[in-house]
């Protein structure tokens, strides 16, 4: 009889081992999904300080009535934003315009698609040395950014000031400097240089002018509109854009963060912020 009876409690104790292991397991499994519906939560962009990272966190407190968690990641070049989101460690980002997208896309062969245009910030040449473009030596010294997506964009800007032209049949978006044909004034091109170190270089009065792009001038506190002596004209095609993996393009985030930098609210700020040297787009 003390046998039986031991041999069913011997039983009861390991259904009660049973039952608990069973129950610790679904309460590690509620925990593991609930960290996964934590972490899906969180959308990573990756961006240049200034001006994406603040328009960014203008969407911040939008995207958080959505349930989504905005991560921003800053960056200070222009390789590792790219780079970054080819290897998960972004969701997204936005930084570039679409000729310096397609032409890393071709090159280094990323899978990414772009998710939407949202602003324009015009590219100004700037200069310690004139006020007034005319005032341009004979031989002047022009540096560039090493960026051959920029080179088209900053030859335009010569051209429209008449101080260079290009051969015929070029396109001015893929445009060279090799593709200069006439050079009235005999300007020297530099451009070998970094384009986060534009800004040290005009500091440092190293030529006559200085191409910088805009989110580095503001950066520096040059205002694209009030400091450059020549500056983009509004029908620029360089539309700044947030770029994602092709396979998260429909993603419901990356709709719901592109609807907010869409927004009205978000727009009509950008324009408030740097006095309209910043335009937002819809598309």
């Amino acid at each position: 009889m003390k046998k039986k009876l031991f041999g069913l409690a011997t039983l009861a104790v390991v259904a009660f081992g049973l039952v608990a292991c069973g129950g610790s397991k679904d309460k590690t499994d509620d925990s593991q999904s609930a960290g996964s519906e934590k972490e899906s939560s969180v959308l990573k962009v990756g961006a240049s300080a200034s001006p994406h990272a603040e328009i960014l966190e203008q969407v911040k407190p939008i995207l958080k009535k959505e349930g989504i968690d905005l991560e921003i990641v800053q960056f200070d070049d222009y390789i590792l934003p790219n780079k970054n989101l080819a290897e998960g460690d972004i969701d997204a980002n936005y930084f570039q315009h679409i000729p310096y997208f397609n032409l890393q896309v071709k090159e280094n062969n990323y899978d990414f698609a772009n998710a939407g245009g949202i602003h324009i910030e015009p590219m100004g040449l700037y200069s310690k040395r004139i006020k007034d473009i005319k005032d341009l030596k004979e031989g002047a010294t022009v540096i560039t950014s090493n960026s051959e997506s920029d080179w088209g964009r900053i030859i335009t800007i010569l051209q429209d000031a008449d101080l260079v032209t290009v051969k015929d049949g070029v396109d001015l978006e893929t445009a060279t400097f090799e593709d200069i044909d006439k050079n009235p004034k005999n300007l020297k091109f530099i451009h070998n240089i970094n384009p986060e170190v534009l800004t040290t270089t005009y500091n440092n009065d190293e030529a006559d002018l200085v191409a910088i792009n805009a989110n580095f001038a503001y950066s520096a506190g040059l205002n694209p509109l009030k400091d450059s002596v020549l500056l983009e004209k509004d029908n620029s095609p360089y539309v700044n854009i947030v770029a994602v993996r092709s396979e998260d393009k429909d993603s419901d985030k990356i709709k719901k963060l592109v609807d907010a930098l869409h927004s009205k609210e978000v727009q009509d700020w950008i324009l408030k912020k740097w006095d309209g040297s910043v335009k937002p787009v819809n598309k």
